[in-house]
């Protein structure tokens, strides 16, 4: 199969690209910024139009959280419009799309894993441009499927683990919200499950629509950091704070566990605790990145 990926270097992209030199039943090209803007519908056009490809991988977004308060248009360019060019491109090439969302979509009261047919609050621009572009994703592409993840992280790009790691040397305590509910995912784990999805599709009756997917387990970040720095032996204090205390533009979601009830049945996926994946993610950041473990 001929794979596209769109925004090849950020985390999942960069993660994608690294496992695709192992796995041989695909051929893979990459996008970044710097050559294709996904909010030009003629450079999208250019880049999908005739080129054979089978699916279609968009890892790009604007995920600046709060910023995206500030700047909306462009977070909306981005998380929107681009979105649409892309789903109109591959729907005219009949391409699958693979797009990627996020838990901030749901932002609701439901005190047990989220399901995809949950209802939608967001809150905040990030959160609403991300829901238009799924919509926008569905609505332009019969064969698009929608990938809603929650706090990724990798050994790529910046993220939460790699800033604790940061200021867990720098800094002789840290404050840390515990009043946030989630799970982390490795960026490896959305890339090998996006890899059986197209192997499945190829191979079977193909499977379209949203589905939820995030390691399994349940944390805070608070305790999310205790782990980070136990696997790490960082000798930093962390002090558990609550949200109010640690205010930000943006407003987080207090609950985003996700169910992944749908994606594991329909694809036959296993996927790995929140605590084994980031016991490997910190191999690998001792591995590439030369940061102790």
């Amino acid at each position: 199969m001929n794979v596209l990926v769109i925004g090849g270097e950020g985390q999942l992209g960069s993660e994608i690209k690294r496992l695709s030199n192992s796995w041989k039943d695909a051929n893979f090209a990459f996008t970044s910024f710097e050559n294709l803007d996904i909010t030009q519908k003629k450079q999208v056009d250019a880049h999908i139009n005739g080129k054979d490809y089978d699916f279609c991988i968009n890892c790009a977004a604007y995920t600046a959280v709060d910023k995206a308060e500030e700047l909306p248009d462009l977070a909306r360019e981005v998380n929107v419009i681009g979105v649409q060019n892309i789903a109109q491109a591959c729907s005219a090439n009949d391409i699958t799309l693979i797009h990627i969302s996020s838990d901030y979509v749901y932002h609701n009261e439901v005190n047990r894993p989220i399901l995809e047919n949950d209802p939608t609050t967001p809150k905040g621009v990030y959160a609403s441009t991300k829901l238009q572009g799924d919509f926008a994703a569905k609505s332009y592409n019969d064969k698009t499927i929608v990938i809603r993840t929650s706090w990724v992280y990798s050994m790529h790009a910046h993220n939460f683990v790699k800033t604790m790691l940061r200021l867990g040397k720098e800094k002789d305590e840290l404050n840390i919200v515990y009043d946030q509910i989630g799970t982390p995912t490795h960026a490896k784990d959305i890339a090998l499950a996006i890899f059986e999805i197209m192997k499945y599709n190829t191979q079977n009756e193909p499977q379209y629509g949203i589905f939820n997917f995030s390691n399994e387990g349940v944390t805070s970040w608070y305790d999310f950091t205790l782990e980070i720095f136990r696997i790490n032996k960082v000798e930093c204090k962390v002090n558990p704070i609550l949200s109010k205390q640690y205010p930000t533009p943006a407003q987080r979601p207090s609950f985003s566990v996700l169910d992944k009830s749908k994606i594991k049945k329909t694809f036959q996926l296993e996927i790995p605790h929140w605590k084994d994946s980031l016991a490997d993610c910190l191999k690998l950041l001792k591995k590439f990145d030369n940061i102790k473990v």
